[in-house]
């Protein structure tokens, strides 16, 4: 698959949901199961390679994880680079051109709690790279306006578009504002942002997808709901197994194990 579908993906009808993957066996998974798109989570990524989520993972590993990903599905692939690991944009746009030699096709990069402004220039070294070599990415610019609380609550929504202007202008091809859940606002942050595309994150109390639908979200992200869910499991059985419980942990609610092999055979070493 293409950039230019994951693009045409963000145009509708139906809001892009994007159950989002942590390795190549999730990614796989997920893609058999329907997913249009797989995006990976940064902080299930992190955990399953041994790091912390928030800039502690080395970028040889998002390469290697792509990469991974990549070699056992065709739908298009976005991946979650932080603020690309670095406060030097060409370092930046250098990590962003080897994700597409991996055959990623869309990335999230975030401002976090630095000024708006080195996030735009890393945008505009992206762009530039990406030119001259040619290539392209869907560029999927993420603000932690509600996520860490950057603006007092009666300001998220100006602050949020003040800052998606000047992401636009510096080459963002959609937002994403995690932590936004007030129908009110996203229908603001919406109607102030010229089309471009809006992600929102799943959170408690959001609203359900008509909603968000008639609102005008493009895109839905799990972001980290599922890894952890998942984690959450793994945690509770081995519990229990520890304690000798092994009845729990004979009895629980599994994937079947000739589904699972079956998702991987006959794809390529």
């Amino acid at each position: 698959m293409t950039t230019a579908a994951l693009r045409k993906l963000h145009e509708g009808p139906s809001i892009l949901l994007l159950p989002n993957a942590w390795d190549a066996g999730s990614a796989r998974l997920v893609e058999s199961l329907g997913a249009k798109v797989v995006a990976t989570t940064s902080a299930g990524l992190c955990w399953s390679r041994g790091y912390a989520d928030a800039v502690a993972l080395p970028p040889e590993q998002i390469i290697g994880a792509a990469r991974d990903i990549r070699r056992v599905v065709s739908v298009p692939l976005t991946v979650d680079m932080e603020a690309g690991y670095s406060d030097d944009p060409d370092a930046v746009a250098e990590l962003a051109l080897r994700l597409v030699d991996a055959g990623v096709n869309g990335v999230n990069i975030e401002d976090g709690n630095d000024a708006p402004e080195l996030l735009c220039r890393k945008l505009t070294a992206i762009r530039a790279a990406l030119a001259s070599a040619g290539a392209d990415l869907f560029l999927n610019v993420r603000t932690d306006v509600y996520l860490r609380g950057l603006a007092g609550a009666g300001d998220a929504v100006a602050e949020v578009v003040r800052r998606a202007a000047l992401y636009r202008a510096a080459g963002g091809d959609g937002l994403f504002t995690p932590g936004a859940s007030d129908a009110g606002q996203i229908g603001d942050i919406v109607s102030s942002i010229d089309g471009l595309p809006l992600n929102i994150m799943l959170v408690p109390n959001l609203p359900d997808l008509p909603v968000l639908q008639r609102l005008g979200v493009r895109r839905l992200s799990a972001g980290s709901a599922i890894a952890q869910a998942g984690w959450g499991h793994v945690s509770k059985l081995t519990t229990s197994f520890l304690a000798g419980d092994i009845a729990q942990v004979a009895d629980a609610p599994a994937a079947e194990y000739g589904a699972m092999n079956k998702l991987f055979a006959g794809i390529a070493m």
